[in-house]
């Protein structure tokens, strides 16, 4: 594992298990030969997926998926309690582009689960618990100018909800999925990137500070497609979310990045998985976090795999977070597991730490603030992610927040 730095009340860790490395293969840890350092993914990537929630066990916390994650936060998603509970509602409001279309369907639709199945038992809980899908579609080789918005409203309660992007190939499209209002929320959002099609995906976890959101995303990118995942984080109780992607052909790019922010009490979880099992596709990972607060935590796991048959593949993920006060923790994982030594490159890294004193003395050296300073060294920290959402309008919304967020901070 490259570039680890990890304080007091922080945990970083990481595994890499390689086959027989190659010309070319650029590993971010020691060996060649079949070599497992800490933790292998297989526990994680090798989970037989179901829609079948019985097909889970109930969870107990001792389980590798589920040992960051208090259970008891979780309003019963995990155990059945939930989905006998009283169901909420959710508003929802749509800013659709002429030629995208959204529509309600049933589970019969022959569009639900083709990105992807349920691989823990709050994602199968969902499928089997939601009464109706909402699917947007961008028709073929359409160029959109401005974004999709799907804003959704917690109103209190449970709610399951299954939502699928169907990006048609050759088309282009940013689609925001916002979340606000409070609730317990379980969901499967499914991302369905036609061939050649280019998807940026962001996905705002804005809730209020008593709501817990669990997601599974499952992306499905095409051949010579490009997928663009942001995920942004500030809100909620317990927000735990799981990333996929899968690749249906050569040459497929994915790109993930996220930004969370977590204040006293709050766990905030993102789990990862890239399954490279197609030739000649790529991807890129760089989530950073911020933690203010007593018992602060937020938890980022990383999981790449690239199979025998993943001839050609790059890939890199990266993960940095900043503790901005005592009292908050970090779990911080970067997984790595390659079958094949014949790749362009792999790697990760993962580093904690707190403000950089020489920036922080650069910027008073020159006149500002202490405060203001701590300011711009954090805007700075997370500006690069905030533009790779290409919408200015939007990046602009994020920055707000971020700035609100360090008015607690500083």
């Amino acid at each position: 594992m490259a570039d680890v730095n990890t304080p007091t009340g922080s945990t970083t860790a990481g595994s890499i298990e390689v086959g027989t490395a190659g010309a070319g293969a650029q590993l971010a840890g020691p060996g060649t030969g079949r070599t497992a350092v800490q933790q292998p993914i297989d526990a994680r990537v090798a989970v037989k997926p179901s829609f079948d929630v019985n097909d889970f066990p109930v969870p107990t916390g001792r389980e590798e998926d589920w040992r960051f994650t208090p259970l008891h936060r979780l309003g019963g998603l995990h155990d059945g309690t939930a989905a006998a509970g009283e169901r909420g509602a959710d508003k929802v409001e749509f800013t659709l582009p002429e030629g995208v279309t959204a529509e309600t369907v049933g589970r019969d639709d022959a569009r639900l689960g083709k990105a992807g199945t349920p691989v823990d038992r709050v994602a199968a809980q969902a499928f089997s618990a939601f009464e109706q899908a909402l699917v947007v579609t961008v028709p073929k080789e359409t160029v959109l100018t401005e974004p999709v918005r799907i804003d959704v409203r917690g109103e209190g309660g449970v709610r399951f909800a299954h939502v699928v992007i169907d990006v048609k190939p050759f088309a282009e499209a940013v689609v925001v999925l916002n979340h606000a209002g409070t609730g317990t929320r379980a969901a499967n959002v499914e991302l369905l990137v036609g061939d050649g099609a280019k998807l940026t995906f962001v996905s705002v976890q804005d809730w209020e500070r008593d709501a817990v959101h669990v997601a599974q995303h499952n992306a499905l990118v095409g051949r010579d497609a490009s997928y663009k995942s942001v995920v942004v984080t500030f809100g909620g109780d317990l927000v735990r979310l799981h990333p996929r992607v899968n690749y249906a052909g050569p040459g497929g790019e994915a790109e993930l990045f996220g930004l969370y922010f977590a204040d006293a009490g709050q766990h905030l979880e993102h789990r990862l998985v890239i399954d490279h099992d197609t030739p000649h596709c790529r991807s890129n990972v760089a989530y950073k976090g911020a933690l203010q607060g007593q018992d602060a935590h937020a938890v980022w796991v990383g999981d790449v795999l690239i199979r025998a048959a993943a001839l050609g593949t790059d890939t890199y993920e990266l993960n940095r977070n900043l503790v901005l006060t005592d009292g908050a923790r970090v779990d911080s994982i970067p997984n790595l597991e390659i079958e094949t030594g014949e790749i362009v490159g792999a790697g990760h890294a993962s580093a904690t730490g707190r403000f950089d004193d020489e920036q922080l003395f650069y910027l008073q050296a020159r006149g500002i603030p202490a405060d203001e300073a701590r300011r711009l060294v954090v805007r700075g920290f997370f500006a690069e992610l905030l533009q790779q959402i290409g919408v200015a309008e939007v990046q602009e919304q994020l920055m707000e927040k971020i700035d609100a967020e360090l008015e607690a901070a500083v």
